[in-house]
């Protein structure tokens, strides 16, 4: 099947630019392992006036989000989910630091939220940030404008940053949006043709992004001048969306999905091992894949 990106969706790192400068950063970590070394730093302050504060916050509730997640840890390791001749890989030396590091945030440096595998998604995520009480946020695009709205409490004090990555990686970022293509079943394919072209250029891709402020799919929308004016995270936005980083793409992928949620929201709670818990995710969607393919 193919389509053509009509609104392109990733995964971005908030940041609050004044406890950073306060703290003497000058820019957004790079590395997870800055971004540790920062949220203790800046943490440790903030609790003496805040009980409440946890300086990152990001998606582990079971549902599609933490598996987004997940692809963004073990991505920006070298590692992610690889399904080739129909055999999956997944429980590897790279998706084994990532989701130890995914689970140690929680229990072992302790700046991520208890209630991150309970009950953190995207809408509890971004008003935890936007209350306050974060200094770091893992989020799609579509947090920016509610963090800027005229009644938000940090409202002028966000920045967007891509996402950190471990030593050896690069930044990845989950890839989402939506697509528009032609059914095979169509019953007037040349007036689809039309439609693609018309929702798709440049006009009506700027359009949507200056009215309804959606992420375009073309990349030379990004570069234009009066759509920077109204929407300067752009700037940062097209190399994050350039680098994203999508989920397999096969029919029976939901399945797929279901099984890391389980198993990788257990593993944040506090059960089980890392390896284990990748060998027996491994094992599970091995099962579904031999089942489909055989």
């Amino acid at each position: 099947m193919l389509a053509l990106p009509v609104y392109i969706d990733g995964g971005l790192l908030y940041y609050r630019k004044d406890l950073l400068l306060s703290a003497g950063y000058d820019k957004p970590p790079e590395t997870w392992i800055d971004l540790v070394e920062i949220s203790l730093k800046i943490q440790e302050k903030e609790r003496k006036k805040n009980n409440e504060f946890y300086a990152f916050v990001w998606q582990g509730a079971q549902y599609e989000g933490l598996v987004c997640n997940f692809i963004e840890f073990a991505g920006s390791n070298n590692g992610g989910i690889f399904i080739e001749n129909n055999t999956i890989l997944i429980n590897t030396p790279e998706n084994l630091l990532a989701v130890q590091f995914m689970q140690d945030l929680i229990h072992k440096y302790k700046i991520s939220p208890q209630n991150t595998f309970t009950e953190m998604k995207e809408e509890e995520v971004r008003t935890f940030f936007q209350q306050g009480n974060a200094v770091f946020e893992r989020n799609w695009p579509y947090a920016w404008g509610l963090h800027n709205n005229e009644d938000s409490p940090v409202k002028g004090k966000v920045g967007i940053a891509p996402l950190p990555h471990f030593i050896d990686g690069k930044s990845v970022s989950t890839l989402g949006g939506w697509h528009i293509g032609i059914s095979k079943y169509s019953d007037n394919p040349q007036a689809s043709i039309k439609f693609i072209q018309f929702i798709t250029s440049y006009d009506i891709q700027k359009k949507l992004t200056l009215e309804l402020g959606w992420n375009p799919g073309r990349k030379d929308v990004y570069e234009d001048t009066e759509v920077l004016e109204k929407n300067p995270q752009f700037r940062e936005l097209k190399s994050v969306f350039e680098n994203a980083m999508p989920r397999p793409g096969i029919p029976y992928y939901t399945q797929i999905s279901e099984v890391i949620q389980k198993n990788l929201n257990a593993l944040l709670s506090g059960k089980g091992d890392p390896e284990t818990v990748l060998n027996d995710t491994e094992n599970e969607i091995q099962k579904i894949i031999d089942r489909y393919e055989k």
